[in-house]
């Protein structure tokens, strides 16, 4: 009991951390997302073809490859160019190569989340009746205009309960950034275990950690659904 009362305010450290790296990721993802759901709505063919292999390739390749390549593949391939760079010209091209903590972190989640939430964004804005883009076009206005004031402020009320259940899903994947050493929860409980050898208490009281915090999430999505159902 000791064990974990001492590691406890270092744990609810790290799901605060853990908690603004989801919302980080969430508020870039859905900035990402949007832009490539609508890339893939597009009638224009490169658009369509660049929002497409962006979405199959974070939705078709594990969290866990895509922080790695992030962290270590991004700064291995930069130094590569800086080598070559050096010996041509004799100087370097790049002063540091190296990739930080909090960028690989923020950029791993965020392109993640935003492929996914790009797919909610196209089911969202698909579920619209056609009638109604058709209807703002013969009003006088422009595609972009009709998606901008008709299409999308409908979308986005049917994409919240699928917007809140991905951050859910984010929330617990964050665990994933200890591979690189991020001090999120689940690096945090890492870093105790390995001080203290507690390992079934501190991961028990880690899982039951994630667990209020999920919950609790998950509860807020289903009121946010059942207040969206009754409107």
């Amino acid at each position: 009991m000791d064990v974990i009362l001492h590691a406890l305010p270092l744990m609810i450290e790290g799901a605060v951390i853990s908690l603004l790296i989801t919302v980080i990721g969430i508020v870039l993802g859905s900035i990402i997302g949007l832009i490539a759901g609508l890339a893939r709505l597009s009638k224009v063919k490169l658009s369509k073809i660049l929002g497409t292999a962006y979405v199959d390739f974070f939705r078709g390749t594990p969290l866990f490859v895509q922080i790695m390549l992030i962290y270590f593949g991004i700064p291995g391939l930069l130094n590569s160019l800086n080598e070559y760079w050096i010996s041509v010209n004799g100087n370097p091209l790049l002063s540091n190569t190296s990739m930080n903590i909090w960028v690989a972190a923020i950029l791993s989640i965020s392109l993640n989340s935003g492929a996914y939430i790009a797919e909610i964004f196209r089911g969202g804005i698909q579920s619209i009746e056609k009638g109604q883009m058709e209807a703002a076009r013969s009003l006088g206005m422009t595609h972009v205009q009709a998606m901008r004031y008709v299409i999308l402020p409908q979308a986005f009320k049917r994409v919240i309960p699928p917007m809140g259940n991905e951050f859910i899903m984010l929330l617990k994947e964050t665990s994933l950034l200890s591979v690189i050493g991020f001090e999120e929860l689940a690096r945090k409980t890492q870093l105790e275990v390995a001080r203290t050898y507690a390992s079934f208490e501190l991961w028990l009281t880690c899982a039951f950690v994630y667990l209020v915090m999920t919950f609790t999430f998950s509860r807020l999505v289903d009121r946010l659904e059942k207040k969206l159902e009754t409107e």
